[in-house]
Parts: structure tokens; C-alpha cells; sequence
């Protein structure tokens, strides 16, 4: 498993966390300037370029520069930076050594956490990629005191996701906080993201690849990615978070979860600016779901139902009882 370092200011001390020899860092223009001292391919910002023509370019840059085995690939940037540089680094020459470090709250608590790298296929969230563990995953705190407060939002989406999975001290300790104060509250923010990763990581542990356990970090993301790929007008975690309420409102329905429990949810993701629904027609997610690839034999789908705060259930779901539980 990859070593995380949890710290504040941790990212001016890159150098000692790197390894002897050739280093290449993959970054993006928002934050290009963090990588100053090492050579570096800049890619495009945002989802819509996490793509396999911008893996193909990296690779190409990479052959240019006669990059080779021996060389370690770090990436410096938010989600979309790290899954291209995981898959990009498990792929060039059948695998080199690679390392992240995520400037946004969403790749701290989620996206480069776990060892899963891919890239979008027409429109499809993360249809390819790889199962590859980074060296080391450098999570410092100071670098998200410039995000935007709607990038923040995102992050704090997957932070709650991780609370309601698996740790409901990290859910009572979100509902005690207000977004400013974990704006602001540097020593707060450390132990959220520390908490949230801790939940991520005992998963993983235990089931790498995704064979059974690590199902329940999908949370919220079926009817997530489904929003994702019909709409560029919600990021990441504002999906996720529509996906959770949803997911959170089916199990309420199928007496999953209880009545108080799914106020709960609802509260604090409204509390913290996040959506609870969108405005696309059911059929149309509906129809995008059927192309996930958690679909087994197109008539069902394996879903996340959350049972309490703290825990959920994986459990098989065709699409006639899906409809007949999401419907408003």
C-alpha cells in the first residue's frame, strides 16, 4: 500500500520524499508553479481532457524525452492529474514508479487515494484504466487555502461519502462544523481529511481490486457518474452528492435506513451548499446508468445502500425496482 503523509506545508519539502535519480512531474496550469524545480509535462485542467488522447500525448512527451524505466513520474494537481498520471505511469513501459500530490480537497479524500487510475471514454466516467498504488500520496492541508469555495464543496461531498461508508464520529464531527470553519480551521481540516482517508484506505486494504468490500465506496456515485456524463454543469462531488441523497432516499423507501438517518444526510449535505437533486429526467440517468460498468447482464446493477450513519450494504437492484424507489 502507498505511504500518506497527512501535512501541513508538506508539499515545500517534496524533495525528500522523492527517490534518488530521474524525476518527471505531470501538473496542470493552476498549479504548474508548485513544480518549479522539476521537469514537467503541463496538461489541460478539468474532466473533459482526462481522456485517452491526452494519456497518448503524455506518452509521446515521455518517449521524446527518453524517459525510461528508472524514471519516477510524481503528479501535482487535482483528481484530473492524478488518475491520468496513475494510469499514464502504470502503462509507459509496462510500469514505472509514480507518486502524487493533490492540491484540491476531492483528490486528498478520494481521487488519489487507492490505487485506481483511468481516463473517460466518450463521456463514460473512468471506462479505462488500471489498478496501480502510487509510492507515496502527499496530502497537504495548506495547498487548498486558494481552492474556490465551490471546488471545496466538491471535496467536502466525498468527505461525508466517506462518513456515512464508515465512520460516524467523522459524521458527527462534520455536523458540529459549519463549511467556514473548516475553511478556515487548519488543525480541523487535517483530522477531516485524515478521517476520511483512514475509511478509504481500511477498504482498500482489504479488497484492492474492487471484488466485494470496496463496492461500498461507490456511494452515491452510480446516479453520479450518471449525472457526470449527461451534464457538464455539476463537478465531481455536487453529482456525488445528488447521488448520495438519492441513494439515501431509496434506502429509506426499501427500510434500509431510517427515517432520521436520511434527515441526517439530507441536512448536512444542504448545510454545506451541496445539491440534493438535479433537474434531469429520470429516464435519461436511467438509461445512462445501464452503460456503467457496475451493470451486470443490463438488467441490473449492483447499488450502495447506506443502512445507517456509518454503514451500507452492497446489494444487487434491477432497474424496474430502482425506478419504482428514486422516483420523486
Amino acid at each position: 500500500m502507498s505511504e500518506i503523509i497527512i501535512k501541513a506545508h508538506a508539499a515545500q519539502k517534496l524533495s525528500e520524499y522523492l527517490p534518488d535519480g530521474r524525476v518527471i512531474a505531470i501538473t496542470d496550469s493552476n498549479v504548474v508553479h508548485l513544480c518549479d524545480a522539476h521537469e514537467k509535462i503541463v496538461v489541460e485542467a478539468g474532466e473533459e481532457h482526462k481522456t485517452l488522447t491526452t494519456a497518448e500525448n503524455i506518452w509521446r512527451a515521455l518517449v521524446e524525452r527518453g524517459a525510461g524505466r528508472d524514471c519516477f513520474i510524481v503528479g501535482i494537481g487535482g483528481g484530473t492529474v492524478t488518475d491520468i498520471t496513475g494510469f499514464v505511469a502504470a502503462t509507459y513501459m509496462r510500469g514505472v514508479r509514480f507518486g502524487f500530490v493533490p492540491t484540491t480537497l476531492l483528490g486528498q479524500v478520494d481521487a488519489a487515494i487507492g490505487g485506481k487510475n483511468g481516463v473517460n471514454l466518450d463521456g463514460y466516467k473512468n471506462m479505462v484504466g488500471t489498478f496501480a498504488q502510487p509510492q507515496f500520496v502527499l496530502c497537504d492541508p495548506a495547498l487548498l487555502c486558494t481552492l474556490p469555495d465551490r471546488e471545496f464543496r466538491t471535496g467536502l461531498a466525498e468527505v461525508v461519502k466517506a462518513a456515512v461508508v464508515g465512520n460516524a464520529e467523522l459524521f458527527e464531527l462534520l455536523e458540529s462544523s459549519d463549511f467556514e470553519r473548516l475553511r478556515s480551521d487548519d488543525t480541523l481540516l487535517a483530522e477531516v481529511i485524515s478521517r476520511a482517508v483512514r475509511v478509504k484506505m481500511n477498504i482498500v486494504e482489504r479488497d484492492e481490486r474492487e471484488a466485494g468490500e470496496r463496492r461500498k465506496l461507490n456511494l452515491g456515485h452510480t446516479f453520479g457518474h450518471a449525472i457526470e456524463s449527461l451534464s457538464r454543469d455539476y463537478l465531481h462531488g455536487e453529482a456525488v452528492a445528488a447521488g448520495m441523497a438519492t441513494a439515501a432516499t431509496m434506502a429509506m423507501r426499501a427500510k434500509l435506513l431510517s427515517a432520521d438517518d436520511h434527515s441526517r444526510i439530507g441536512h448536512l449535505l444542504e448545510r454545506f451548499g451541496l445539491p440534493l437533486r438535479t433537474e434531469l429526467p429520470f429516464e435519461s440517468l436511467l438509461a445512462a446508468i445501464r452503460k456503467d460498468k457496475k451493470c451486470e447482464g443490463g438488467d441490473a446493477i449492483r447499488f450502495v445502500f447506506p443502512t445507517g450513519i456509518g454503514s451500507c450494504e452492497v446489494r444487487r437492484i434491477g432497474f424496474g425496482e430502482m425506478a419504482t424507489l428514486a422516483a420523486e
